[in-house]
């Protein structure tokens, strides 16, 4: 059996980069479910037309705005720095 390799030590710049790539893209992913949600209330697909259009749109949305606002904050508390002693 082999020894597993030594880990690398994280360098704090390219982490923070890195994160704030992560939390960006998972912003603008959200928009585009956003606007998905709105385009399916609008009922611009046929696979889907009526209420039904409507309250799947409305899902969509609300779990397009989510990602939009909520869970970036949540990733931006979670990978917060500590304070310094």
């Amino acid at each position: 059996m082999t020894d597993p390799e030594p880990l690398q030590p994280v360098d704090a710049d390219k982490a923070a980069r890195q994160r704030l790539l992560f939390i960006n893209l998972f912003r603008l992913s959200g928009v585009f479910i956003l606007m998905f949600g709105f385009l399916i209330m609008m009922q611009r697909f046929g696979w889907v037309q009526g209420s039904k259009a409507k309250a799947l749109g409305a899902i969509i949305a609300t779990v397009g705005l989510i990602q939009t606002i909520v869970i970036p904050r949540v990733l931006l508390r979670a990978w917060r720095t500590p304070p310094a002693p």
